[in-house]
């Protein structure tokens, strides 16, 4: 039996569909809201169909020095197609991408988790300074 970080996935998201792509100034200002970007598919598409598509991103924040991450939002996409005519015949489909605005006192590592309900987790991270 493996554990569940064991199962967990990374890649280049330039080359990988399924790797979140975290889109972020490089720096923050102390004390003000920084816009966060999460997708995925930003190179090469991800299908978002009723059997292949993204149900969920979670996005995390590591300040510098801390031992354990910050668990800062969970954006969840629940329409892909279904209707009670068929796969993909439904007239909504969410686009697996997100967007939340963070305020930080200290610089650290923004990951970001998403689940492919065919090819399980990826993760990805991306460091932000604060200015």
């Amino acid at each position: 039996m493996s554990n569940v970080s064991e199962e967990v996935k990374t890649a280049d998201w330039k080359s990988e569909k399924h790797v979140p792509v975290i889109e972020c100034k490089e720096a923050a200002a102390a004390g003000e809201p920084t816009p966060v970007k999460v997708t995925l598919g930003k190179e090469v598409a991800h299908p978002n169909t009723t059997t292949h598509h993204i149900r969920w991103i979670d996005l995390y924040f590591t300040p510098e020095g801390a031992q354990a991450p910050y668990h800062v939002a969970r954006f969840e996409f629940t329409a892909h197609g279904e209707s009670v005519a068929g796969a993909d015949e439904g007239p909504v489909y969410t686009h697996h991408e997100a967007q939340t605005s963070i305020t930080i006192s200290k610089g650290g590592t923004l990951q970001a988790m998403s689940y492919c309900n065919i090819h399980g987790l990826w993760e990805s991270s991306r460091e932000i300074e604060v200015s």
